[in-house]
């Protein structure tokens, strides 16, 4: 049985990048490392319900390559399956998170919505319209 899957997403500023995530999106800390000890920590998981995402600044000339830079069919870099996507639209919106798109009905079949991060990567929340 396979439970979850944790995207991997390289950042340009770890700490910049995990205030976003807790103060825009609500996802809690649940590890940060590969420092010594003292600062200069340079990758981290953050969780929100039973989403996992995690994170790496690895160098200064590396930087964050979202799907949507390299071909516009491709625009998103994670979708969120969420079981009521108006709630943290609503949520979301009232934490001036950028939106990509806003919520809607889609000819995808989905209700959802998409953010863009302070990266540029975009992650789209929804859930499959109910027929």
């Amino acid at each position: 049985m396979l439970n979850s899957v944790a995207p991997f997403f390289i950042v340009d500023n770890l700490d910049t990048t995990l205030e976003f995530y807790r103060s825009r999106l609500g996802f809690h800390v649940l590890y940060k490392g590969g420092g010594d000890g003292h600062g200069g920590d340079f990758w981290a998981i953050v969780g929100r319900d039973q989403v996992m995402l995690m994170f790496k600044a690895i160098a200064s000339d590396v930087q964050p390559l979202p799907n949507r830079t390299r071909h516009e069919w491709a625009r998103w870099d994670a979708y969120i399956n969420a079981s009521d996507p108006d709630s943290p639209y609503t949520e979301f919106v009232g934490n001036n998170v950028p939106m990509h798109r806003d919520l809607a009905n889609t000819g995808d079949g989905l209700r959802a919505f998409e953010i863009t991060d302070n990266n540029g990567y975009v992650l789209c929340f929804g859930r499959p319209i109910e027929k």
